[in-house]
């Protein structure tokens, strides 16, 4: 459904520090800095990026959005929360655990990145 994702981030390298390992504990490539500055991570399945708003402003988080990032297992959303923690990401909401909604169960564990984006890893369980 979606070509890529891209999320404003004040300090770059911090960002990508940050993503670099959450998302290499799903498995990802590190990102990659384009001549602009930007991070990209390329995937076949889409592109996440980073990028210092191009209107020169502080980059924010948008109220009431999540980027949700797929744990193959309720364990690898742990780590993906641990290493976030240990990279300049902070808890928010319940600790990572089970939730119920729309019928279906769920495993979550939510963070904030450097930049106060709120992500996501999230496992469906069966």
């Amino acid at each position: 459904m979606f070509s890529h994702i891209m999320l404003g981030a004040n300090d770059i390298e911090e960002s990508k520090k940050f993503y670099d390992a959450i998302l290499g504990v799903l498995g990802y490539k590190p990102g990659v800095i384009d001549p602009k500055g930007r991070c990209f991570y390329y995937e076949r399945s889409g592109i996440f990026s980073l990028s210092k708003p191009i209107d020169g402003e502080a980059a924010s988080c948008g109220n009431g959005s999540t980027i949700g990032f797929r744990a193959d297992s309720p364990e690898l959303a742990d780590k993906w929360h641990e290493a976030g923690l240990a990279n300049g990401g902070t808890a928010i909401e319940d600790p990572p655990g089970v939730r119920e909604g729309g019928g279906q169960k769920l495993y979550l564990a939510y963070l904030r990145d450097p930049s106060g984006n709120k992500v996501c890893a999230l496992h469906l369980m069966t």
